[in-house]
């Protein structure tokens, strides 16, 4: 696995059609074509075929779903993210959005790109939401950045 996305958790669209990222605005699926990260944009319930582009996805919140303020504090299991991370050894974690960063890394300030830690063998990395809800500061630069490391360039 070339790299791992992991947001915080299913929206309510998400959660409801069971295809990530699926809400209206989101852009992860058009982010990753456009990144080179996929040869053409995959509909969210295509989300089966990431593994033959060398992708994975994952969230910190599995057992619930909706907006970052809509969930509780115990909804949240960071453990869980290192552990399989640390088990299937990608070669990057990208966590998708800095509430998903903020967990996993267990601190606060977290900026976009590339983190000075890594989780066992993986780098870890910040890139912005694709929420439709988070577009005010929406920025490519970031993905692009991830991507071409993800392309070893």
């Amino acid at each position: 696995m070339q790299v791992v996305f992991c947001g915080t958790a299913a929206g309510a669209v998400a959660a409801r059609v069971g295809a990530p990222y699926s809400g209206p605005g989101n852009r992860f699926w058009w982010v990753l074509h456009e990144t080179g990260l996929t040869p053409h944009e995959l509909a969210p319930l295509e989300f089966r075929a990431l593994p033959r582009y060398g992708i994975g996805l994952t969230d910190v919140v599995k057992y619930a779903s909706g907006s970052d303020a809509s969930l509780r504090r115990t909804d949240f299991e960071p453990d869980a993210v290192v552990a399989k991370v640390e088990r299937f050894a990608p070669r990057i974690l990208a966590c998708v959005g800095k509430r998903a960063a903020q967990e996993v890394l267990g601190r606060r300030a977290v900026d976009y790109g590339h983190q000075a830690e890594r989780i066992g063998v993986s780098e870890v990395w910040v890139v912005p939401s694709t929420s439709g809800a988070a577009r005010g500061a929406w920025d490519l630069a970031p993905w692009r950045a991830l991507a071409a490391r993800v392309r070893g360039a």
